[in-house]
């Protein structure tokens, strides 16, 4: 299993929480326009008149504190259960997720079955799912996509804070296809609270989290405060996080010299909200602004590939001259010669629900954000690159009531990001991105003497237009791709507790603007990074089969896919020099294969072992591998509860990866022990509280992570031992 990061309680399709015990702006014209600022102000200005109207139409009694339930907005499109969906889907929340956060999105689900993370040090960790990552999987933020520059490249961060979560789910198959036909991989969406959705019952409600570690030094903290009266609701909510440079297994000699500390891998990061939200009868429209700042090193930046260029498909790298010292000083002065990113982001998002908004109709649903992401890679104290991300984006969704069986729905997501990189490392020139999409989702239950059936279909068209601007201004060369996906879905519960789950996907994706337009030298994933303009689509093919038992003393759950991808875009090594790759973005048909599963036995009414495991094959199908997919993981842990206590302990074994790429070196195996323990209590007031230790590889095992660009320059972190305390209130 992961990196380090111990797997705590699955709540999840596989295992239910009845079946577990520890489970209770920017304007510019363009050809191809996003939906208009204008237009989104008429949306908003007809939304508010509906809530107005439904409010004045209330009956005579004015309703109480919180007599709006809380809006649940499903990246399942449906608010579907998780043993109601056709393909696996994780779900973490309540005290599974507070045992399971990290610093980064990566690695607090790394345990996740069929999950592993990108692993960049301490401060950018990206999912990894089934083998796929980058584009593939699409990050939401309460179902509205985040834009930063963490498809980009593995060493930048994404702008989510796990601290601030209040839930997490994956999707794959087709559900995950209504956010769009590129998600090959999946869909991770972070649920918060930043935009009110009731008013507390008690006018205020909301949290407060302290946490540290020993194997970074971190120091943590979280608040989360909601309140209102009315039908007014106001939240705000905030992290701070200062780690330093945390400590690997025994037995490290990078340089031959034995360290037990990867340079570099500190990370500090701050992120703030405040929200504001107008709550009817019938729904709520509101609004959030979210700033993250982050301070981050990165870790295995070599300096010594400074100069080197490309002579046709062989690299070449000359003598350089350094200074007399025998090198560079490129980071802050406490990290040595470690660069650091310098990161800022601002986002503006606005959410709203309203219910039966027309006849026919039960629900209309609004997303839309406007980003404004930057960050500076300093090295010697001077910004040496700076990475610019501006972009706004716009999901409309319309719920239908059953027409003859069918309940769906259906909805218009457009987004335009303009991505520009200006330095010693601008590897990708500045592009304009401009996506359109219709999507369609839609279910049919029965019920008949054989068993409970729910079938689902979903159906996306997309059109994204990729423009490479010429010295950052229009007339650049411009590539436009179309594509729809379509996938066809069905759970068949045969027979109590039981149930089979079975999809087939087709879906296109279009070539990102950074495959397309790359063309440079990318020192802190030691490559140079060639383009190609004339990459067309991708065509992949997914079926995935499951079988679940998620009742009794015995539970269940296991899944096998194959994914067949036409054209699958990938960076084909031509050539290396020194540890320096050649990437080339180029086309080939490819196929991943894979199983994953657990199965879970109740020893005694207070007592459970669980076994787990997830493999992935990766291979082109005209022979050769694809570079850095996961080991094959298996582990086992034991759960237990008695009155105020919970706990686990477990053993992950990962396998040695020898099927590389070529290139490519072998990785080997490790063996993980975790432990997990928490109690729960209250105030002489009533308030509950929280207070839980988790130990992560406790045998201090050195340990190399075969998905990370810098496996070698960053081990996966050794003993640590992390405190916590939560309060709600």
């Amino acid at each position: 299993m992961p990196p380090g990061t111990p797997t705590y309680f699955y709540c999840n399709a596989v295992m239910t929480h009845h079946t577990h015990p520890l489970c209770p702006a920017d304007r510019t014209a363009h050809r191809h326009p996003a939906l208009h600022p204008v237009a989104l102000a008429a949306i908003l200005t007809l939304w508010g008149t509906g809530l107005a109207h439904a409010q004045a139409n209330a009956q005579a009694a004015p309703p109480t504190a919180g007599s709006l339930p809380p809006v649940t907005v499903s990246a399942s499109g449906l608010q579907l259960g998780a043993n109601e969906m056709t393909t696996p889907t994780a779900v973490l929340e309540g005290d599974e997720l507070v045992l399971r956060r990290e610093a980064t999105l990566g690695e607090t689900l790394g345990s996740e079955p069929g999950i592993t993370s990108s692993h960049f040090g301490a401060g950018a960790s990206r999912p990894i799912i089934r083998g796929m990552d980058g584009p593939r999987v699409k990050v939401l933020s309460d179902g509205a996509e985040l834009h930063d520059a963490s498809t980009i490249s593995p060493d930048h961060a994404v702008v989510s804070e796990p601290l601030l979560a209040t839930q997490i789910e994956v999707l794959r198959g087709p559900s995950a296809l209504v956010y769009g036909g590129g998600a090959v991989g999946g869909v991770v969406n972070v649920l918060d609270g930043k935009v009110p959705t009731a008013i507390p019952q008690k006018g205020i409600e909301g949290s407060a989290e302290l946490r540290a570690n020993t194997g970074a030094g971190e120091g943590a903290g979280a608040f989360s405060l909601t309140g209102g009266a009315g039908n007014l609701a106001v939240h705000a909510e905030g992290v701070a996080r200062d780690a330093g440079d945390y400590r690997v297994g025994k037995g490290w000699a990078p340089d031959g010299e034995p360290t037990r500390k990867v340079p570099g891998s500190f990370n500090r990061t701050d992120t703030g909200s405040v929200g504001l939200s107008w709550v009817g009868e019938r729904g709520y429209l509101g609004a959030a602004y979210t700033r993250q700042a982050a301070r981050y090193g990165l870790p295995g930046h070599n300096h010594s590939f400074e100069g080197c260029h490309t002579h046709g498909t062989h690299l070449h790298c000359g003598a350089h001259e350094e200074e007399e010292d025998g090198g560079h000083d490129h980071g802050a002065e406490e990290h040595g010669d470690v660069p650091v990113v310098d990161l800022r982001s601002e986002r503006f998002d606005i959410r709203g629900e309203l219910r039966n908004p027309f006849t026919g109709f039960s629900a209309l649903r609004l997303r839309a954000g406007v980003t404004d992401y930057v960050h500076d890679e300093v090295e010697d104290g001077a910004i040496a690159t700076t990475f610019k991300n501006k972009a706004y984006d716009t999901r409309i969704e319309l719920q239908h009531e059953p027409i003859a069986g069918f309940k769906g729905v259906v909805g218009l997501q457009t987004s335009r990001r303009k991505f520009s990189a200006i330095g010693e490392e601008a590897y990708v020139q500045p592009t304009v991105t401009r996506k359109t999409g219709l999507f369609v989702l839609e279910e049919y239950r029965l019920n008949d003497w054989y068993g409970d059936w729910r079938f689902e279909a979903a159906l996306r068209h997309d059109r994204q237009t990729a423009e490479a601007l010429a010295s950052g201004s229009a007339g650049g060369t411009e590539r436009s791709h179309n594509g729809t996906s379509a996938s066809l879905g069905a759970v068949w519960k045969f027979t109590p507790g039981y149930q089979v789950g079975t999809s087939f996907t087709r879906a296109s994706r279009a070539p990102s603007a950074e495959e397309l337009y790359a063309r440079g030298l990318h020192m802190a994933t030691s490559t140079y990074e060639r383009g190609n303009a004339n990459l067309r689509s991708e065509t992949s093919q997914n079926i995935d089969l499951s079988l679940k038992k998620t009742s009794g003393d015995t539970t269940f759950g296991v899944s096998v896919f194959r994914n067949r991808i036409s054209n699958y875009i990938y960076g084909r090594t031509l050539d290396e020099v020194d540890g320096l790759q050649l990437l080339q973005y180029s086309q080939a048909d490819a196929t991943f294969t894979g199983i994953e599963g657990q199965v879970r036995q109740r020893v005694t009414r207070n007592m459970g072992v669980t076994l787990f495991g997830d493999t992935v094959r990766a291979k082109l199908d005209g022979g050769g591998l694809l570079p850095r997919i996961p080991a094959t993981r298996a582990g086992v842990r034991l759960d237990a509860n008695w009155n105020a206590w919970e706990g686990q302990v477990e053993w992950v074994q990962v396998a040695r990866q020898n099927r590389v790429a070529a290139f490519e070196t072998a990785t080997p195996g490790y063996g993980m022990l975790n432990l997990g323990v928490s109690y729960r209590g209250q105030l002489s007031s009533g308030t509950p509280w929280q207070v839980y230790l988790k130990a992560n590889n406790l045998t201090d095992r050195l340990a190399y992570a075969h998905t990370s660009f810098i496996k070698n320059a960053a081990p996966l972190m050794g003993r640590n031992i992390t405190v916590g305390m939560k309060v709600a209130f």
